[in-house]
């Protein structure tokens, strides 16, 4: 019974922390057709999930050769769980001789999968005797959202200990993160607290009050809006630094100059029901024939779009497997999206941006606070749309980018479009002064 006590300390703390934005009330209160997706209500379908993760994945790794690129030993890891985090980080890389993309070995980054070194994953199975100690303590603690997400607590199973063998193997000089709240990022984080290795974390995206407090030696933030929030998820550790967009310096020189609306983008992401999203596109394309509107689902929005392609081949499309979000921006005068971080690029680019909820689930109503702030204007129905549209199609003001200053702290200043050299001189003098305290 003690060495049961002795396991079950740490490690109920450790997973409550690693899966703290999945057993959040919000993240529970999603719409069944948005978690369906995500983790089955069903709790067969659910078993039958885990089960396919064990065989595939799990034992999968076991025989998948691992063959990196470059030496991990001694290197400044730049931790990816996504495209869009590569996106992000891909600038240091290419600044630092010594930096190296890693992921985890089985984790999908799109169209950066053979770009990216792998950590070994193989050794997770050794750690699913916990599962059962994990599951009962969670439900202790956290009562029927366990039970709900008895999945995500599987997922999450081994990754701290895997990690932590791996720092100990490879002593790389420091971690850089640009997500803080995915299972797998949490537990490196804390691997990394673990083995002494220092942290960094680059803001990818827009940040929510939902996530982790931040707990990194090092967070270069976007701009006011992200610390703000981070303020309110917790204590706030370490050095903090406002450095703007680094993924956006190379188009904040490419602002949209049209005068007047002409090319309207729409995104859509697995939180925007299809029969919403449906209804609002027929009726747009019928008042507002004189437009040219292009649809672009998120790129883990895995939705057969193919009956809306025949319902409205007049539509255009953008995937974003293969084209990024500025690229698609730059082919837009507005943009029209419910809750997504492409509203602040949009604004970016002086491209002007209006918020419009395909659904109606209360807990996400203006999740990241644009409307709430000015940063977009806000329309209720698709009267509401389609006024604002035609307003816009007359007039479009030149100077809607100024209204991102409170997200993007270079915007409007001598660093504006050059965030990422301000970034890399910040992580140069971080780790210079982390090397001679170590």
């Amino acid at each position: 019974m003690h060495k049961l006590k002795h396991v079950l300390q740490p490690l109920i703390p450790r997973l409550r922390d690693i899966l703290q934005l999945r057993f959040t009330a919000i993240f529970a209160a999603l719409p069944p057709a948005v978690l369906a997706d995500i983790s089955p209500a069903n709790p067969i379908k659910r078993l039958a999930r885990v089960l396919g993760y064990a065989g595939l994945r799990l034992a999968g790794n076991i025989f998948q050769p691992i063959k990196n690129r470059d030496a991990l030993h001694g290197k400044v890891w730049l931790y990816v769980v996504s495209a869009n985090n590569y996106d992000a980080l891909e600038f240091i890389q290419k600044a630092r001789p010594d930096a190296v993309l890693v992921a985890g070995q089985a984790k999908n980054i799109g169209r950066y999968n053979a770009a990216v070194n792998r950590l070994s994953l193989r050794r997770k199975l050794l750690y699913y005797w916990q599962f059962p100690l994990a599951f009962f303590g969670l439900l202790k603690t956290d009562g029927g959202r366990a039970w709900r997400f008895f999945d995500f607590i599987f997922y999450a199973i081994g990754y701290y200990e895997v990690y932590r063998r791996a720092l100990r193997q490879h002593r790389p000089r420091a971690v850089v993160f640009s997500n803080d709240h995915n299972d797998d990022t949490r537990s490196l984080l804390l691997a990394c607290r673990a083995e002494g290795v220092p942290t960094a974390y680059v803001q990818h995206a827009s940040v929510s009050a939902n996530f982790p407090p931040l707990g990194f030696d090092l967070s270069l933030l976007e701009g006011q809006d992200a610390l703000d929030k981070y303020r309110l998820c917790g204590p706030v550790q370490g050095e903090v630094a406002l450095v703007g967009m680094p993924k956006a310096d190379a188009y904040l020189n490419q602002k949209n100059a049209a005068p007047q609306v002409k090319r309207v983008g729409i995104a859509c992401n697995i939180h925007d029901p299809m029969p919403a999203l449906v209804d609002t596109l027929v009726y747009l394309l019928r008042e507002l024939p004189n437009l040219t509107f292009t649809l672009r689902p998120h790129p883990s929005d895995s939705r057969d779009f193919e009956p809306l392609r025949k319902l409205l081949p007049a539509l255009q499309w953008s995937s974003a497997q293969e084209e990024n979000v500025f690229d698609f921006l730059l082919r837009q005068d507005a943009l029209v999206a419910a809750d997504t971080s492409t509203h602040l690029e949009a604004t970016l680019l002086n491209v002007a941006s209006i918020y419009f909820r395909f659904g109606t689930f209360a807990l996400t109503n203006d999740y990241y606070g644009y409307a709430a702030r000015g940063l977009v204007e806000r329309a209720d129905t698709t009267a509401e749309l389609a006024a604002a549209l035609r307003r816009y199609a007359q007039h479009k003001p030149a100077d809607l980018y100024l209204r991102a200053t409170y997200y993007n702290a270079t915007l409007g200043t001598a660093d504006e479009g050059r965030s990422q050299i301000r970034t890399a001189a910040l992580l140069n003098k971080w780790l210079n002064k982390s090397a001679a305290t170590s």
